[in-house]
């Protein structure tokens, strides 16, 4: 089921190859959208210098050679030589139909599946979410969610931060609480930043008990089974909040899916020999360190990569490299995904660098940084509590759910709502605002987090699209039929219907790309051009009382491809759906 692009291309080749010989068969047609058309054909530009003609005569022989066969309506050259391709209207509709049929709709399966591992949330336990994970955790799980859709075999990773030296106050904390008090649901452990807090507070202000927590740590770090099973405590308190926040966010995350620093303990020293005994580590200042090319300070000095402390503990880089040979060696992974903060960058570029010099990394196993931006304030500047403070994502999800009830309820319903219907809908309506609006965003881009325009039913908003699906699915109510139940013919009339009819023929390459470039806001964008292609389609092609029954047929089955297009689409988003609002 070629998409428009890919059938352009194989007749321009062809025509390429029939003018000037076999040679420039394999040429990039370059083709791209037009303002004038459906799509045109740029070849002819960077082929003219190669041959040494003009670009408009050698766009004129192409033309000649273009077998236009049930795809091609019109060619037009216009200006210095772009090829203007306008499709048969017949090919789209009946391009449509297979979509239609489809249970993919159109989205190809990779002829060669990879296993993957997605890295992204990353939460540090004791810890409450803050707005920070709310972009690595939407954004991975998006990359995820694409990727498995697309027949990779997908790794969730939650790389929680489980391990290192505060675990010996918290622990400490814990124990003059009452270990009791991590099952309550009270302010104790359930509030973890309040718990954080109050761990450091005695920690700097109590001497006894910073000498206890010392003690801890060391003990923690022998292994010692009584701090093992507190530790233990601690982390299981931390991860039922976690599951909490993935549930309201509808995140495919689980419990099988952390494997926090602790995992990758054991893994640390032997992953360090390795590097020495390659002559990668040498010693620095007192410290293990690899040097990778290529990376300098600002006075031209080599920088290091630190594996191993001059006080022997080890650091993130030394985690992150055991982490690379662990999911080489033993899981066998082709490609890694990192969705992690963009001011790592560095970080993991050097990372990346030493794994290559110690050959985990090489042309078989592609490892890649995610950088996801801040997210800002209607201030510009980074998002922050009225009283400076780090905005709680649990929070931020309440008030946006509490601002989608209050836009919800301005709207004028056709059909009243039980409370109950109501709160399913309006933290649907919330939740999708707040992950589309991190979605359609670049994911290095920094983005102003603004509810007014986020929970806004009009724009590029998750609330636009999902009504788009329910205004599809009102049709098929009122018409007494289900979706599922229109199967065409699809015929093209209207000018609003080809272009609906158009657009849906794009959601198979968008969504390989996606996922090929680990951007999902390239599917975000997708899916609010084919929400505004229904609109125009919604606005002047009536579907229930069309002319005639062919008509209707033939619109219905339009509506019931683009329904599960854009359902399909937001869910490979994590945006829910509402059936009604």
């Amino acid at each position: 089921m070629p998409d428009p692009q890919l059938a352009l291309a194989a007749r321009v080749q062809a025509a390429l190859g029939a003018a000037f010989g076999p040679s420039h068969a394999g040429a990039d047609p370059v083709i791209r959208p037009s303002q004038f058309a459906d799509l045109q054909a740029n070849v002819a530009l960077p082929l003219a210098k190669r041959l040494g003609r003009k670009p408009r005569d050698v766009a004129n022989e192409i033309v000649a050679n273009l077998d236009r066969t049930g795809l091609v309506s019109d060619v037009e050259v216009s200006g210095p030589g772009f090829i203007n391709l306008t499709l048969d209207d017949g090919w789209i509709a009946g391009q449509a139909q297979e979509v239609l049929a489809d249970e993919r709709l159109g989205v190809p399966r990779v002829e060669a599946p990879q296993r993957v591992v997605v890295e992204y949330s990353s939460p540090n336990v004791a810890k409450e979410m803050h707005v920070g994970h709310l972009r690595t955790t939407i954004v991975g799980d998006a990359i995820a969610r694409i990727l498995e859709f697309a027949g990779h075999d997908v790794v969730r990773d939650n790389h929680v931060g489980d391990w290192g030296t505060p675990f010996g106050m918290l622990i400490e904390h814990l124990l003059d609480l009452g270990e009791e008090a991590a099952a309550r649901d009270d302010a104790s452990v359930s509030d973890l930043t309040a718990f954080y807090q109050a761990a450091r507070h005695k920690f700097d202000g109590d001497p006894e008990f910073a000498d206890r927590s010392r003690r801890r740590v060391v003990a923690l770090q022998a292994g010692d089974p009584e701090t093992l099973r507190l530790w233990h405590v601690l982390v299981e308190a931390s991860t039922r909040y976690f599951n909490t926040v993935y549930r309201r966010l509808g995140v495919s995350l689980t419990d099988a899916d952390i494997k926090g620093e602790s995992f990758y303990n054991d893994l640390l020293a032997p992953t360090v020999q390795e590097l020495e005994d390659k002559g990668i580590a040498v010693i620095s200042d007192g410290a293990l360190c690899a040097f990778p090319p290529g990376f300098t300070g600002r006075e031209g000095e080599p920088l290091p990569v630190i594996l191993r402390k001059s006080d022997g503990g080890y650091n993130y880089s030394t985690s992150d490299l055991a982490t690379i040979r662990y999911r080489v060696d033993t899981e066998h992974i082709d490609r890694m995904i990192y969705v992690v903060g963009a001011p790592q960058a560095l970080h993991f570029q050097m990372a990346f660098a030493v794994a290559r010099m110690a050959g985990w990394l090489d042309e078989g196993v592609r490892a890649e940084h995610a950088q996801i931006g801040n997210v800002l304030g209607t201030d510009g500047k980074i998002l922050r509590t009225r009283a400076g403070g780090t905005v709680k994502l649990a929070e931020l999800v309440d008030e946006a759910v509490e601002r989608a009830g209050r836009e919800f309820d301005e709207i004028d319903h056709q059909e009243p709502f039980d409370a109950a219907t109501r709160a399913d809908i309006v933290e649907k309506v919330g939740v999708g605002a707040v992950k589309y609006a991190d979605l359609s965003v670049a994911l290095d881009s920094e983005y102003v987090f603004d509810f007014d325009r986020m929970i806004s039913f009009h724009g590029k908003t998750g609330p636009y699209l999902q009504y788009a699906t329910v205004r599809i699915r009102s049709i098929f109510r009122r018409g007494g039929l289900e979706p599922e139940a229109a199967t065409g013919p699809i015929t093209l009339g209207e000018p609003a219907e080809r272009a609906l009819a158009l657009k849906l023929l794009d959601f198979g390459a968008v969504v390989t790309q996606a996922g090929e470039l680990s951007e999902p806001h390239r599917l975000a964008g997708y899916l609010f051009e084919l929400a505004q292609a229904y609109t125009g389609f919604f606005e002047n092609c009536p579907v229930l009382k069309a002319p005639d029954e062919a008509t209707r047929t033939s619109r219905l089955a339009l509506c019931a491809a683009t329904l599960r297009t854009l359902v399909t689409g937001l869910d490979l988003l994590g945006v829910p759906t509402p059936e009604r609002m």
